[in-house]
């Protein structure tokens, strides 16, 4: 028998039972449509993971007080939980920015950071708030939406404005744009809004869009209380260069040596790298994706399962079929061909389905996701699409041996006379 006239009889014999072969098929289909799903999804997850982080800047370096943790700090970078060293200072900030001695650095920004509660006209939102100096929007790779960042004048003044991330703002005045000039007021103190930043979506510390920026020296005094007046919670470092980045995290570490006087070996302060943030969130989205691989993947192995129930059926079914042609002279790889050829139709076909259903299903996800204003747009990648239609087709084959060798190996008598 031919491989052509195999898959001839494959489908006529899968035509005469529309309704087994469809319910089969369908399992593979859900299989394959949910392994290309998930995976979808994790991609589509990583990709926008890494993605808020990179738009902040590949030469961003983050210096913390404490020795180095498990893995990134969270979103207030304060690390100073039941530790005895010394904390950042705005001298150490402006010992980095001295070119001579870090000349692989371009600017600094230190910042203290807190939370409040922003109030206006009977709304209010808890956000995070941070002091910054005029140099911290250009570190940061920060845009105006509208208006102006903080500047010196505002810094020496001590002066009450504020800039609102647009998450922010569209939460405290139902909108984001024509805001500036409007009063809010910041833990009950009153704060002039000066300006709006144009959306970034989530960071290396969390949502940088629901997020109130004011003057350092004005949180220092009012709103943000630390230990010592020129103590800070993180130094932002910029980099000539994404290549210098590494020159730049150890010119940091050797000046913060030489302030603190720490002994070889024991730092008491982190500096962390972008490429830190993303190795680490790599990691971990990257594990998310197999494991929803896997889940899916036993989608796949039921139906497979499913393939193998359904052809020992038909083996039952057709005995005295598979005795009265090997009686008039069929091989007993023909019978073998024939009955694999069947397994893995049902799987191919399912394999194809199912990859259009996957598709649909992860552009219907990343539409809702559109809908509900997230920035995330599910994956369907090549790898996903080999993956799944491969393992497939190996199901198909692997559950449609036992069937079919066990067809090929009937005994032509015992098949004619079995009732």
């Amino acid at each position: 028998m031919s491989f052509t006239q195999a898959i001839f009889e494959a489908l006529e014999s899968l035509n005469g039972n529309k309704m087994r072969s469809g319910l089969t098929v369908l399992g593979i289909v859900i299989g394959v449509a949910a392994v290309i799903a998930m995976l979808a999804v994790g991609n589509g997850a990583q990709a926008s993971i890494t993605g808020s982080i990179s738009s902040i800047g590949t030469n961003l370096l983050f210096v913390f007080s404490g020795p180095p943790p498990e893995g990134p700090p969270g979103p207030g970078g304060d690390q100073r939980s039941g530790n005895n060293f010394r904390p950042l200072t705005l001298a150490d900030a402006e010992a980095i920015a001295d070119r001579f001695a870090a000349p692989s650095v371009e600017s600094v920004a230190p910042a203290i950071q807190g939370n409040g509660t922003l109030t206006f006209a009977g709304e209010n939102s808890t956000t995070s708030i941070s002091g910054v100096t005029p140099d911290y929007a250009a570190v940061r790779n920060m845009e105006l939406a509208e208006g102006e960042f903080i500047n010196e004048e505002h810094n020496l003044g001590r002066m009450s404005v504020v800039v609102l991330g647009p998450e922010t703002a569209e939460a405290i005045f139902g909108h984001a744009d024509g805001v500036v000039g409007e009063t809010i007021r910041i833990e009950g103190q009153p704060f002039r809004v000066i300006g709006i930043l144009v959306a970034k979506g989530g960071g290396a510390f969390g949502s940088e869009d629901n997020a109130a920026y004011i003057p350092f020296t004005t949180a220092q005094a009012r709103l943000i209380k630390r230990s010592s007046r020129d103590e800070v919670d993180v130094i932002f470092v910029q980099a000539t260069s994404a290549e210098s980045v590494p020159l730049a995290s150890e010119e940091i570490a050797n000046i913060i040596r030489q302030r603190h006087r720490t002994p070889i070996g024991v730092d008491d302060f982190t500096v962390f790298t972008q490429q830190d943030f993303l190795s680490t969130f790599e990691t971990i989205t990257g594990v998310l994706t197999i494991f929803l691989g896997g889940i899916a993947g036993i989608s796949l192995l039921v139906g497979g399962i499913g393939i193998m129930n359904i052809m020992l059926v038909s083996v039952t079914e057709r005995t005295r079929e598979i005795g009265l042609r090997k009686a008039l002279g069929a091989r007993k790889r023909d019978i073998l061909l024939q009955f694999l050829t069947e397994s893995s139709l049902l799987s191919l076909i399912g394999g194809i389905i199912g990859i259009m259903f996957g598709w649909l299903i992860a552009f219907i996800v990343g539409q809702v996701a559109t809908a509900t204003g997230n920035n995330f747009t599910p994956i369907v990648g090549s790898d996903a699409i080999i993956l799944s239609t491969s393992f497939s087709a190996i199901i198909g084959l692997f559950f449609g041996i036992y069937p079919a060798s066990r067809a090929a190996n009937l005994e032509p008598v015992e098949a004619l006379r079995y009732e």
